[in-house]
């Protein structure tokens, strides 16, 4: 993989940029003249040119190209714009104030294949309405079309969605060690951490005392997903903390897991009243109860997303450790098949 290119003779700037650079996980290809970058031009991701080789940058001509950067340590430079345009540079970054944005900038020219996958958020209405089982099995179905997809259990009392997996003993990293990331994490080297199965990677809570997510760890770990997966998968608890909160106001679409009866309804009501304060497109999958799913819709006054019938056999397959067939004949794997059809874009 090709490295973003410096061409600076500044040695201070240059210490700068290393360490920035450093702190994105980029090293980088350095030129202390434009000669000397000639090869790198058409192939680093990204170029940042010092403010002391702009003129000379300028007067050999280089083809136009996306993602240079004029970098600077003198904001008061009256000439900074003119050398900008001059060099074909599409932004000016000034030290030390723009370090974060410069961070930013070298960790997204590092990230290959980037996905842009969309939050799909699943929360229960009401204790045992299945959206985890739903949660894994939309997961499972996506990574089955070949969909890079990324299953987080953000709820840190539900047992672990890697049980429900029956991969609680795979390696990898679970929340306990990403609860202090704060900053920009890595997609690649997030789904290398995390346990994978073909195409899902799993994040989830280790086995024992857990602590509660820190938003600033879910909004790391969701950016992440979605750069380097192309569908995340978010199973929240019905009692919303920050980091819930986190995942919704990112989420595309939130899908409420509830029986069609009286008290599956009023619960569900509850919990909708939460969720509306953070995301607004919020959908319905109703399981069998005493009332018609139509007024069950019609009362908590979302549309409906899909139907879910009571499948008996499913405990027992989930509780020996097997996980449930998907196929396109099967009532879950119609179901998910549709909602991705539904969800993601095309």
């Amino acid at each position: 993989m090709h490295r973003p290119l410096v061409i600076t003779e500044d040695h201070a700037l240059l210490d700068d940029l290393v360490r920035i650079a450093a702190a994105a996980g980029a090293q980088l290809d350095v030129a202390h003249v434009p000669a000397h970058a000639r090869p790198y031009w058409n192939l680093a991701p990204l170029i940042a040119i010092g403010a002391d080789q702009a003129d000379t940058v300028a007067a050999s001509s280089p083809p136009p190209r996306d993602q240079v950067l004029l970098v600077t340590r003198d904001p008061e430079d009256p000439d900074t714009w003119r050398k900008c345009v001059a060099v074909g540079a599409q932004a000016v970054v000034t030290l030390p104030s723009g370090e974060r944005d410069l961070v930013e900038r070298f960790a997204d020219a590092m990230e290959p294949d980037p996905r842009s996958g969309p939050v799909i958020c699943v929360i229960g209405g009401r204790g045992g309405a299945g959206a985890s089982v739903l949660s894994a099995c939309l997961a499972l179905r996506a990574s089955g079309d070949q969909l890079r997809t990324l299953l987080i259990d953000a709820d840190p009392l539900g047992g672990g969605i890697d049980a429900l997996l029956g991969h609680e003993e795979a390696p990898g990293s679970r929340w306990g060690d990403l609860v202090a990331r704060e900053g920009r994490i890595n997609s690649s080297a997030l789904h290398a951490a995390l346990p994978s199965f073909g195409d899902l990677a799993v994040l989830s809570f280790q086995r024992g005392e857990v602590a509660p997510i820190p938003a600033q760890a879910m909004r790391s770990v969701l950016e992440a997903g979605r750069r380097g997966f192309d569908l995340v998968v978010v199973d929240l608890p019905r009692h919303l903390d920050p980091a819930s909160t986190e995942a919704l106001t990112r989420a595309k679409t939130t899908l409420l897991v509830t029986t069609a009866d009286v008290r599956g309804v009023l619960s569900t009501s509850q919990v909708l009243g939460e969720v509306r304060k953070h995301t607004a497109d919020i959908r319905a999958i109703l399981r069998p109860g005493i009332v018609e799913d139509d007024m069950a819709v019609a009362s908590l006054g979302i549309p409906s997303a899909g139907h879910l019938p009571d499948q008996p056999r499913l405990t027992a397959t989930l509780n020996r450790g097997e996980l449930p067939k998907l196929g396109p004949r099967t009532v879950l794997g119609s179901l998910c098949a549709t909602l991705l059809r539904d969800l993601l874009p095309a």
